[in-house]
């Protein structure tokens, strides 16, 4: 089973100094290492170049963001396995064999992700996808290990290869026939929760989707976009409300569209409290953008919405701000 390792890259110099010695070091026995580079004008590439020749560069004809930027890069590869890498990711000794022997064991594994823990706190789960993602009825997503900003010490709790409904593009591994078949990711998108439309694609094939417990790797997370940056908060919440038209069956979602109408205003609302302004505003501008996408949006939906029940919880929002479950285990 043949592996390419897929760094995307915009301007990350410091990052590729940084991570990409113990991603060598760790990988270069099992897959081969590229660059995806998205037009950046700093001399990372150059750097690379010079200092690690047996990296291939991938160079994009401009910033597409992690979608366009990742469907451009893999256009041209031939491996049988994508790991699509952040840039600000420490990987572990030994952490890629587990998951190869995952999909090599089991042919209806179509995507996997490690446990990804917190570079800055490495006994602690990380925000962008911890232990593996779900999404409740609402479209919120939350992840073993992480529900909305409280997460986990990791005791050994989710060391288990464990089904999951979305693997998190931090460091997600896809079987590349599958990433092309359920038609790669959504460009519009342009970052955040791509990878949640994309594995719900997958899954409405009856395909599986599992976090590997036995591998794990230490993610900083915001270093390209930071949570303080409103960008971040206008993509999580416009792509989210995106997902959850695209791929929910059914005339019900108008109902759950209503419902998040109400949710993010409140959080809106609780940025006013907070000071943070730009945040509410972002919100608004994702509303806005997402009634924007409707027309284009409803025929996507009639190509790729699915009947599959997508959902383990109801609302999570209700679980940890009213019923005061902050951890995974106490909301099943």
């Amino acid at each position: 089973m043949k592996v390419a390792i897929v760094i995307l890259n915009w301007n990350g110099k410091s990052l590729l100094e940084q991570f990409l010695p113990s991603i060598i070091n760790y990988s270069s026995n099992e897959a081969a290492i590229y660059i995806a580079d998205n037009a950046s004008t700093d001399d990372s590439v150059i750097f690379v170049k010079n200092n690690f020749p047996s990296v291939h560069i991938l160079q994009n004809k401009e910033n597409g963001g992690y979608a366009k930027g990742y469907n451009d890069a893999l256009k041209n590869l031939t491996e049988d396995l994508y790991v699509l890498l952040n840039s600000d990711v420490e990987v572990t000794e030994n952490w890629l064999s587990p998951i190869i022997k995952a999909f090599q064991n089991n042919p209806k594994l179509v995507a996997a992700q490690p446990k990804i823990l917190d570079y800055k706190d490495k006994s602690h789960f990380e925000y962008a996808g911890a232990a593996g993602g779900f999404i409740d009825k609402l479209g919120y997503p939350y992840c073993r290990g992480r529900i909305f900003n409280t997460t986990e010490k990791d005791t050994g709790q989710f060391n288990d290869n464990h089904p999951i409904f979305w693997a998190s593009g931090a460091c997600l591994i896809v079987k590349s026939s599958s990433f092309w078949e359920s038609g790669a990711l959504d460009e519009t998108y342009f970052t955040h929760q791509e990878e949640i439309d994309l594995c719900w694609r997958m899954k409405a094939n009856g395909s599986e989707i599992y976090c590997i417990g036995s591998s794990k790797v230490y993610h900083i997370g915001g270093a390209t976009l930071s949570a303080s940056n409103p960008k971040k908060t206008f993509y999580n919440f416009r792509n989210s409300l995106l997902t959850l038209l695209k791929n929910h069956k059914g005339s019900s979602v108008w109902v759950l569209l209503f419902i998040r109408l109400i949710l993010d205003g409140i959080a809106g609302v609780q940025f006013i409290f907070q000071g943070k302004i730009k945040h509410c505003l972002a919100i608004i501008h994702a509303h806005f953008s997402f009634y924007r996408l409707l027309p284009f949006y409803l025929k996507k939906r009639k190509v790729h919405a699915s009947t599959i029940k997508y959902y383990a919880i109801k609302s999570i929002v209700w679980n940890y701000f009213i019923l005061k479950k902050r951890t995974f285990n106490n909301n099943y």
